[in-house]
């Protein structure tokens, strides 16, 4: 006699943001799976919709808002999470039918929400989810949260108050994910956070057993111990504490990537000050060199902020002056934006929009050459190169060790129409222009 099963209801997910977003989001989709509900590719065939937002910047609000009305429009049932939880009550002032609003990473509320809005039949056989959860990312690539919040008050964020100070996960539970994320065919992990470095500071490093050996809460540790399940480890959100000098030489073992995304935001002295990050630029340029001198082939990428409120010009020189000393691998700018609820907003001197222009364009002229500079260096080599996509013409993408995955370059190969997805080949770079590498992958 066959069993007739009970029809699941089904979510849709909207994910906006950074990928500290979208891991919330994996990790919401994860339970309501294994809680048994289906997932709907969109709007029509949804019982309830989530909207993770993102409310770092005022554009990324305005983002958020559309996505909340055009799912408001399509399908009329929703649930808000994420950074704009925070304005619940604006957002149910603007969308009143909103079935519930809360904040980032309040999983548990998030799918109650869930539960209460669309309650799931009974059905020992509709609870099913893979270990490694439900990803919205490539199989052979995988984002690995290790903390919550940040302990800095920069002047110019906002992160703090939307997802609160700095919480570390203990390091047994991370290496477990990642052990499960890698036995389900991930290749590369991105290690994220707000500040990478500063993990396991709230819980004074306390180590727990892993594999019958003890490991530090803490960043070197925890990259050691990742290093050693034979992915590429990839740490991104790294502020430049003593303490990273010690992951170089992991990089020079091959544990991890020689890759580190630091956010500089600056090098004038006068500017960091306004921004309450700490000063130390030169000695910054002397450890650059020192992790150069270790791991020559470490690739360093980093933001900026230009037109911050009392920038001057010689604040903009300097910083250009450091650039072309640091030679950074991979930049990216942003002119200067009010968020609501920042301390910098009440900074005299506010830099003109027509000036922040000019020192924006600037200053991604002269990383844009340094870049096609050092990808110049690389022509003749041979890299690995992970393969993200390959197309019906013998083509493939992949990116090298030097290439975190939507924010740096990619490499183009040709000839490469037998390679699959998550394939690591080792690459002849043949040519390169500001931001990518060409390749043939050797046989």
């Amino acid at each position: 006699m066959a069993t007739l099963l009970p029809t699941p209801p089904k979510i849709g997910m909207v994910s906006l943001g950074c990928p500290k977003n979208l891991v919330d989001s994996e990790r919401i989709l994860t339970k309501l799976r294994s809680d048994g509900y289906q997932m709907s590719p969109d709007y029509a065939g949804a019982d309830v919709v989530l909207v993770n937002t993102c409310g770092f910047l005022d554009s990324a609000k305005e983002e958020s808002l559309e996505a909340i009305g055009e799912a408001m429009a399509e399908n009329g049932r929703v649930i808000v999470t994420g950074c704009m939880g925070k304005e619940a009550e604006m957002i149910r002032a603007k969308f009143p039918n909103v079935l519930a609003v809360t904040g980032a990473h309040q999983y548990e509320e998030v799918v109650g929400a869930v539960h209460e809005a669309a309650p799931m039949p009974p059905s020992a056989f509709l609870n099913l989810v893979p270990d490694s959860g439900l990803k919205l990312t490539p199989r052979h690539y995988s984002y690995l949260k290790i903390s919550e919040g940040c302990n800095h008050r920069c002047s110019f964020c906002i992160i703090p108050s939307l997802r609160g100070d700095l919480v570390s996960r203990r390091p047994d539970a991370i290496l477990r994910e990642a052990e499960k994320l890698i036995e389900a065919g991930t290749k590369e992990l991105l290690v994220i956070s707000q500040d990478t470095s500063a993990y396991g500071v709230d819980i004074r490093h306390q180590p727990r057993m892993w594999h019958g050996e003890e490991v530090r809460a803490h960043m070197t540790d925890l990259s050691r111990e990742l290093g050693k399940l034979g992915a590429w480890v990839r740490l991104h959100y790294v502020y430049p504490y003593p303490h990273v000098d010690h992951v170089i030489p992991l990089m020079a073992e091959g544990l991890v990537l020689p890759y580190l995304d630091i956010p500089f935001q600056h090098a004038s002295r006068n500017v960091l000050k306004l921004m309450k990050r700490p000063a130390n630029e030169t000695k910054v340029l002397e450890r650059i060199k020192n992790w150069r001198t270790i791991a020559p082939d470490i690739a360093i990428r980093s933001t900026f902020v230009v037109g911050f409120p009392g920038e001057t010009e010689d604040d903009f020189a300097y910083l250009m002056d450091w650039l072309e000393e640091a030679q950074l691998d991979r930049v990216g700018a942003f002119r200067f934006e009010p968020v609501e609820g920042a301390a910098a907003n009440a900074l005299p001197d506010h830099v003109p929009e027509e000036i922040k222009e000019e020192r924006y364009a600037r200053l991604m002229e002269l990383t844009a050459r340094i870049s096609a500079e050092k990808l110049q260096a690389k022509i003749g080599r041979s890299l690995d190169v992970i393969i993200d996509a390959v197309d019906e013409e013998g083509g493939a993408t992949g990116r090298s060790k030097a290439d975190a995955p939507e924010i740096d370059g990619e490499v183009f190969l040709r000839d490469a129409g037998h390679l699959k997805l998550g394939d690591i080949v080792p690459v002849t770079i043949e040519d390169a222009d500001e931001h990518d590498l060409y390749g043939v992958p050797l046989r």
